[in-house]
């Protein structure tokens, strides 16, 4: 697959010479594997496996020689030659049997040809390096292969096309208009031009703000569907923690029985909430501790408190319907994690307050089900979730930093212009807004962030 992004205001950075070789199919056994072969080399290396090249996009039926010119398979060979591929290098790949067998002798011969053994992401990186992609393209080929839903799948599809890329440097792309507007009043400044008086300008930054909000509510729509919610299940004993996972996994990931202590480790489990992903730990009960394994299941559930997003803090409305299990512990919650406290088991109790302490309540039976139907609106009205949002696009937390910092900037600009200040301070806050939109897309980016981009990526991508 070959993308042709509009201009991203960047070259191409120098070709690397050597050529590289994964697998671009999953480990395990399969009915098709697909070695990726991509670089100068990569011709050459094709003739002395096959015989010769394939046509230029053919799929050719070939059969793969090892040294002697003994078969090591039979299958389908494509060659898309640079800089008409996925990198911009010459590039070939290789379908064969999934064996896992196969595929490692297949890539031991290309290496005696004279590859190397990618590094993970290398493959996209050599696309954005190659101008390709753009970088927030790049994540988005990583999201799509990530995704956890159909919403998420649509959300990076759309930025891999462009068009989250194409809304920054529109965006960009106003502010330098503005800024050439700005710097008038100052390489004109003999000619007397009063240009912070303008009120157009003050409305084309008054829109450039706009589209920038816009462009953050469908970000951060699109961060909530690629990396979702973390939420940590804590209470006493037999408040019923294990089955409220439950009910939210839709499957018994979890033991649960009448004997306090049953939840010793940490529990995990990943799950998709009405289309938002959810991490759920599940905890060992909250309480002084029987023995030593106990007590390490405590400590492991304080450590995973502080690193939620949000903590259900559940109580057996039945046994303790004024919440004194909650009331106990909460000095010892991490104050910067946001609290909701789930009142379970409402089937066999009276009602309970709405709310404790100004902490938000929830009542619900984690055994019926009744009163899930809240928590779920709850969690999504927490993170800001908006199930079936048209405008989405897959988005990282580096991505939302940047748009924030332009934010941060444009008003800054807003103040300067409202004050009729010194046209140089407003022209240095629209300089900074385009430089953090430079680096959602890669045209100011350092290897340090690259480094920490490609690294996630699976090998052979």
């Amino acid at each position: 697959m070959e993308h042709q992004p509009p201009h991203r205001g960047r070259h191409p950075r120098p070709a690397v010479s050597d050529t590289i070789v994964a697998a671009a199919t999953p480990p395990g056994r399969g009915g098709i594997a697909i070695v990726r072969v991509s670089g100068a080399a990569t011709p050459q290396i094709g003739r002395s496996l096959l015989g010769q090249l394939p046509p230029p996009r053919v799929a050719t039926a070939a059969r793969f020689r090892d040294a002697a010119g003994g078969a090591i398979d039979d299958g389908l060979a494509l060659y898309f030659p640079a800089p008409h591929s996925y990198t911009g290098e010459h590039v070939l790949e290789l379908h064969g049997h999934g064996s896992p067998v196969l595929v490692e002798a297949m890539i031991r011969r290309l290496l005696e040809l004279g590859g190397r053994r990618a590094q993970p992401g290398e493959f996209t990186q050599r696309a954005y390096l190659n101008a390709k992609l753009d970088l927030a393209q790049a994540e988005a080929v990583a999201d799509l292969i990530d995704a956890a839903s159909d919403a998420a799948a649509r959300a990076a599809l759309r930025s891999l096309e462009g068009e989250f890329s194409n809304r920054v440097l529109a965006l960009s792309q106003t502010l330098a208009e503005l800024r050439a507007h700005v710097e008038a009043a100052i390489d004109f400044a003999d000619e007397q031009i009063d240009v912070l008086s303008d009120q157009s300008l003050q409305a084309r930054l008054t829109a450039a703000s706009s589209d920038l909000q816009a462009l953050r509510s469908a970000s951060r729509q699109g961060r909530l569907l690629n990396e979702g919610m973390t939420i940590v299940i804590a209470g006493r004993p037999n408040a019923g923690k294990s089955s409220l996972l439950n009910r939210l996994a839709g499957h018994d990931a979890a033991i649960v029985t009448a004997t306090p202590g049953t939840t010793r480790d940490l529990l995990r489990e990943r799950m998709v909430l009405d289309g938002m992903p959810l991490q759920v730990l599940d905890t060992a009960g909250l309480r002084s501790a029987g023995d030593a394994i106990e007590a390490e299941g405590i400590r492991r559930a304080r450590a995973a408190m502080a690193g939620a997003d949000r903590i259900l803090f559940v109580i057996d409305a039945a046994a303790d319907p004024q919440a004194a299990g909650y009331l106990e512990q909460r000095s010892l919650l991490p104050p910067q994690v946001p609290v909701t406290v789930v009142f379970n088991k409402i089937d066999l109790a009276a009602p309970t307050a709405d709310a404790v302490e100004n902490m938000p309540a929830v009542r619900l039976s984690a055994l019926t089900g009744e009163g899930f139907d809240t928590l779920t609106t709850h969690l999504k009205a927490c993170m800001g979730f908006e199930p079936g949002s048209a405008d989405v696009l897959s988005a990282r937390a580096r991505h939302l930093e940047a748009l924030a910092q332009v934010d941060a900037y444009l008003t800054q600009a807003a103040r300067q212009l409202a004050a009729r200040n010194a046209p140089e301070l407003v022209a240095e806050e629209l300089k900074r807004a385009q430089q953090a939109l430079g680096e959602i897309v890669g045209a100011e980016s350092s290897d340090e962030l690259l480094g920490r981009i490609f690294a996630r990526f699976c090998i052979g991508k």
